[in-house]
């Protein structure tokens, strides 16, 4: 994903046009002035932030104090001195709170120190100057009008570059504390941005981790609700939506979601072909299990029986899984025996097979194998 690209616009007077907002004159007859005015005039970079340095000291609290932390800055983002650039726009904002250009600043300056914290402070402080700016009323005059339209351009911009760096920093963050505490805000924030589906998957991986269940859950959803292709999203869902059977149309309605998207899929990218395979193997295997499970809990015994079938092939050694979709298959085929009794059969051979897997339904199986056979 390319880097969203920004106007090049600082007004030397942020936002002079806008009513209410700080302007900025200078006044040559004064000490300050005269400082103010040599630092503005100096070209040597490391000399004119040294003079803004001195005003700085000299006049803390000077009406254009805020001026001059604007100019050094830009300043000290060139020199790399990044808590000065951000401490600089805490300076400028608590003067003019429009400013979304000195919050952009600071925001690049986290980024540069690769600090999450930060990152999430400044990108929210920069939307919040950008929209508030976006809000405030046009100004007649034509000259102050255009002034208006290009900072309000730049708001527009610096908006999407916010969610951008909550995307990117999600992105390239191995931790998943901040990859969950960046694509919250991004999805928060900025719900409708084009980043949240494209950082959707490690949100998602990254909430498992840390055992966040439901927030897990609810952003899978919310995310196959656009975009039906993640399979774990799915599975997820499915399994949560049947243990505790808390909704079992939902979790039917996942498990062959899971099935329907993982068969004609390819290998995502990255994954040998191979890996893949044997990945979707085990996802379509599950699927129809977890269906069968579901289908025998709302006792649809034939379309249980078929969806255990189905998944037969694909469980092969895997006994966790088998041994309930033996032990259901025969009570499926017990049923179904009622109205046909060539499954009794059927019955018979799926819980002898459950009953020589150890296991919660092995004992279970036993027993209704001895009932069967007492023909009850």
């Amino acid at each position: 994903m390319r880097l969203p690209t920004l106007a090049l616009f600082l007004a030397l007077a942020a936002g002079q046009s806008l009513a209410q907002r700080p302007t900025f004159t200078l006044d040559a007859e004064t000490p300050e002035g005269q400082l103010l005015q040599a630092a503005a005039s100096e070209e040597d970079e490391a000399k004119k932030l040294e003079t803004y340095e001195t005003f700085l000291r000299q006049y803390p609290n000077h009406q254009h104090a805020w001026w001059a932390w604007a100019q050094a800055q830009n300043l000290y983002l060139k020199a790399e001195k990044y808590d000065k650039v951000m401490e600089a726009a805490e300076a400028v904002l608590a003067k003019d709170p429009l400013n979304s250009p000195v919050a952009y600043n600071a925001l690049q300056a986290a980024e540069k120190k690769s600090d999450a914290q930060a990152v999430l402070a400044w990108s929210a402080r920069t939307v919040d100057a950008a929209r508030k700016m976006l809000e405030t009323k046009k100004p007649e005059d034509e000259d102050d009008a255009a002034d208006w339209e290009r900072e309000a351009d730049y708001a527009r911009q610096v908006i999407v570059r916010c969610e951008y760096s909550l995307y990117a920093m999600a992105s390239a963050a191995t931790d998943p504390k901040v990859i969950a505490a960046m694509g919250d805000a991004l999805l928060e924030r900025h719900p409708e941005s084009q980043y949240v589906p494209q950082v959707a998957g490690r949100h998602f991986a990254a909430l498992q981790q840390m055992n966040e269940k439901d927030k897990a859950v609810a952003l899978a959803e919310r995310t196959l609700e656009k975009d039906k292709a993640n399979p774990e999203m799915m599975l997820v869902v499915a399994d949560h939506y049947m243990q505790g059977r808390k909704d079992l149309d939902k979790a039917l309605a996942h498990a062959r979601m899971l099935v329907e998207t993982v068969e004609p899929m390819s290998p995502p990218a990255g994954m040998a072909a191979d890996v893949w395979e044997g990945r979707k193997k085990t996802l379509t295997g599950l699927g129809y299990w977890m269906e069968g499970m579901i289908l025998s809990e709302q006792k649809q015994w034939a379309p249980s029986d078929q969806a255990f079938r189905k998944a037969l092939p694909f469980i092969t050694g895997n006994n966790d899984l088998l041994g309930p979709a033996y032990f259901f298959l025969g009570l499926a085929n017990y049923n179904m025996s009622r109205t046909n009794k060539k499954l009794r059969q059927e019955a018979i051979r799926f819980n002898e097979l459950c009953s020589k897997i150890k296991g919660p339904y092995q004992n279970q199986a036993a027993k209704n194998l001895n009932a069967i056979y007492a023909g009850q």
